[in-house]
C-alpha cells in the first residue's frame, strides 16, 4: 500500500486552515496544500497530486459534496481517498456524507495534537 505523504486540505476559514496545516506538517510530517475554496481545489489538485484530500463540508460557493463530485470527474483524481471535515456530526448527517463514498467524517473543532494521528488511522483502514 502506498504511504500517505501529500494532503490537500480544502477549508474556507483561514484560521482553521493554519491550525490544520501546522498540525499536519509539524506533528504528522505531511506535505500540505491548502485551498480556500472548492474552485481553488479543482484548479490545484492535479498539479499537487495529493495522496488524500480533506474537504470542509460547508463552504460558500461550492460546498464539500459538490467539490467532491467535481474532483471525481477528473480521472487522475477519481480514486484519491477523501475525508470530510465538518461541525455537523449528527448521525444522519454523517451517514449521508459517508454515502457519498468518502473514507470518513472528521468532527470540527478537531484536536490539533490528534489530527495527524486520526488521519493516519483513516488512511491505514483503506
Amino acid at each position: 500500500m502506498k504511504s500517505l505523504n501529500k494532503i490537500m486540505y480544502v477549508e474556507d476559514e483561514a484560521d482553521i486552515r493554519q491550525i490544520a496545516q501546522l498540525a499536519l506538517e509539524a506533528i504528522g510530517g505531511y506535505e500540505v496544500l491548502l485551498c480556500a475554496s472548492g474552485q481553488q481545489a479543482l484548479e490545484q489538485a492535479l498539479a499537487f497530486s495529493p495522496d488524500m484530500i480533506l474537504l470542509d463540508v460547508m463552504m460558500p460557493g461550492m460546498d464539500g459534496p459538490t467539490t467532491l463530485s467535481k474532483l471525481r470527474e477528473i480521472p487522475a483524481l477519481a480514486a484519491v481517498p477523501v475525508a470530510f471535515m465538518t461541525a455537523k456530526v449528527q448521525p444522519d448527517e454523517v451517514k449521508q456524507l459517508l454515502s457519498l463514498g468518502v473514507m470518513d467524517v472528521i468532527a470540527k473543532p478537531f484536536d490539533p495534537m490528534q489530527l495527524a494521528a486520526n488521519i493516519q488511522q483513516i488512511w491505514d483502514r483503506q
